[in-house]
């Protein structure tokens, strides 16, 4: 083993001051190894936890994505069903089965409780010939098949006969409303 120099004047009170390397240094750098390898290890695991937490959001995402995508492939043939329910011809095809006829000139009363217009009953006359309906209502397109329009009533069809005389106009009470 060699041997230290001896130091002189200025460098010896330096060294009196700090302990030198007596064999504690090995002891000293333990701790810092032991400090440094912790903390790698740590954001390693860290990174780790990191990287799984955002692999679960985007599983997650996704799964939420083909959710919003059914749910709105659900909500359009919902419109559509809407809007083949309350087209005109489905009104008309399913007021006819509850037997409903189309209604005359309508008349109106003013609130002195005269009447504008000319009121008609309702007539049965173009219930035949609207028998045939226009557009089905998505459910029955596959179950039903459309009867062929004949002159004369089939047993499953219901004719509903027009009234004989509607009072036409209600007469406006003759006593004054009391307080008036």
């Amino acid at each position: 083993m060699s041997r230290k120099p001896e130091l002189r004047g200025r460098a010896a009170r330096l060294a009196r001051l700090f302990p030198g390397p007596t064999g504690s240094g090995q002891a000293a750098r333990t701790p810092f190894v032991l400090l440094v390898v912790l903390l790698l290890g740590g954001g390693l695991i860290g990174l780790l936890v990191l990287n799984s937490a955002l692999s679960e959001g985007s599983f997650k995402l996704t799964d939420l994505q083909k959710e919003t995508k059914s749910l709105t492939d659900e909500q359009q043939g919902l419109q559509r069903d809407i809007d083949a329910y309350s087209a005109p011809e489905a009104l008309v095809r399913r007021a006819r089965e509850l037997g409903m006829v189309p209604g005359g000139d309508p008349a109106f009363l003013d609130p002195d409780g005269t009447v504008k217009g000319v009121p008609s009953p309702a007539s049965d006359a173009e219930q035949a010939s609207l028998r045939m309906p226009l557009v089905l209502a998505p459910e029955v397109i596959d179950s039903v098949t459309v009867p062929t329009p004949t002159a004369d009533p089939t047993p499953t069809e219901t004719v509903v006969p027009a009234p004989e005389a509607v009072p036409s106009v209600v007469p406006p009470p003759t006593t004054p409303t009391p307080g008036r």
